[in-house]
């Protein structure tokens, strides 16, 4: 009995809705990293994007439990000696909560160019209007 190893061309994708309104940012992330990769499926093959596609609505409502909006730090650094800057997750969450959703979900999925390619299959917005009704979604229950 031979190992089935699923072909990128063979994957049915699909498109999934989820809404992030009071739900903790790292047990979202998991959810959506698990999606994106195809871990949900029985054809799952860990070399092979046979994921599925993810529109993450009110983005804004997400929630960070215990102090991390005063404690955890995003940071990002220029190159250049001197060069890093850092803001706390409060202010993240307020100017753009998008990016920060997008963080927890990348650090979730592979760092290499697989991982590059599943990212490019979430999409995230600040409200509870997207523009992808035409793809006709199905709203993912957790």
């Amino acid at each position: 009995m031979k190992t089935y190893m699923a072909k990128s061309a063979e994957v049915e994708r699909k498109w999934y809705v989820i809404d992030a309104s009071d739900k903790v940012l790292g047990r979202l992330a998991t959810q959506v990293a698990s999606i994106l990769r195809g871990k949900h499926k029985p054809q799952f093959t860990p070399h092979v994007d046979a994921g599925d596609f993810v529109v993450i609505i009110n983005a804004d409502k997400v929630r960070l439990t215990g102090n991390k909006l005063q404690q955890k730090h995003m940071y990002r650094h220029s190159g250049f000696p001197g060069g890093i800057k850092s803001m706390d997750y409060k202010t993240l969450m307020e100017k753009n909560p998008e990016k920060a959703v997008r963080k927890a979900v990348e650090g979730m999925l592979p760092h290499n160019r697989l991982g590059d390619s599943l990212a490019k299959k979430l999409k995230i917005y600040r409200g509870s209007e997207h523009p992808h009704q035409a793809q006709q979604p199905e709203v993912w229950e957790a």
